[in-house]
């Protein structure tokens, strides 16, 4: 990443960790709506640097060296200037889209993901609460774009980019806005959606700038007004603040069903089916708890 794509992602980057966050702190606790506690918000920093040093290390050997790599096989294809980015944003968000959609509907994925969804608390630190294992896997999802003829420095500069709007959605001091933004955008309304353990609300609104590919797909839902987001996950965690076990407690889960599983068939569902699936129907999916709720039998 060049010199100016640094300092653009410090303009936007910077406001995020020394003004709007204390700033929602304040609010929050001026309204008496406690958005923030001392435990998860250390959490949530804790689980960032454990991505980021990660991150750091994979972006240069798959962001930069696998991509640079395939890029000298990109299709000769010249872009317009301003196509190129524009192409690139949208591009870029669909497969976001995509890993974000994969990452809820396969277990093995989700196992990585799940860290990110664990946490009670919905604010703009949240935003931070990062999927540690997510670098091993993220970069491959961009390989379509440099062999597009995207320059792989402005593929990882753009999702950056996109990764700042996405944490600033992680509030509940925005309502609604305007209807215009709602149907094109991910909007703070549509991500409360995504992070809610309500049934209606599982495993909807993926995108990160993007609603669009949501409404494209069937995996969009509107915040409804009856329907007060409860955030985290279906399952509370036992030990929510074990630096350890945080990472890692869905890969127990996970290991405890192929223990009691009996065939391979079963062993390979609880891997590559979407998490709830069960060989006993003990546990459900979220499509299954939906298809109960609507009725009415949950």
């Amino acid at each position: 990443m060049d010199h100016f794509q640094q300092q653009i992602l410090l303009l936007f980057s910077i406001p995020i960790y020394a003004v709007i966050i204390p700033l929602e702190i304040l609010l929050s606790n001026f309204r008496h709506m406690h958005f923030y506690s001392w435990k998860e918000t250390l959490m949530n920093i804790y689980l960032n640097l454990l991505n980021a040093g990660i991150d750091l290390v994979l972006r240069l050997f798959i962001a930069y060296a696998l991509l640079a790599y395939l890029y000298q096989y990109h299709l000769a294809i010249h872009w317009n200037p301003i196509a190129y980015w524009l192409v690139l944003l949208f591009s870029e968000d669909l497969l976001f889209w995509l890993e974000h959609y994969i990452d809820h509907s396969i277990r093995i994925f989700w196992a990585v993901h799940v860290t990110h969804h664990s946490s009670p608390e919905y604010n703009l630190s949240t935003g931070f609460r990062s999927s540690v294992f997510m670098p091993v896997y993220k970069y491959l999802y961009f390989i379509p774009l440099v062999l597009l003829n995207f320059r792989p420095m402005d593929v990882v500069f753009m999702y950056s980019i996109t990764q700042i709007y996405g944490i600033l959605v992680h509030t509940q001091a925005i309502k609604k806005l305007p209807k215009w933004i709602e149907y094109v955008l991910v909007t703070p309304s549509h991500h409360r959606v995504h992070h809610a353990s309500n049934i209606p609300y599982l495993d909807r609104n993926m995108g990160m700038v993007f609603i669009i590919w949501d409404r494209m797909f069937g995996t969009f839902t509107e915040e409804l007004p009856d329907e007060i987001p409860h955030y985290g996950i279906t399952k509370p965690i036992e030990q929510p603040f074990h630096p350890v076990h945080i990472v890692t407690h869905e890969w127990k889960e996970i290991n405890k069903d192929l223990k009691k599983s009996r065939s391979l068939k079963d062993k390979l569902n609880y891997l590559f089916q979407p998490p709830g699936w069960s060989h006993d129907g003990s546990t459900k999916t979220s499509r299954e708890l939906q298809k109960d709720w609507k009725t009415g039998r949950l």
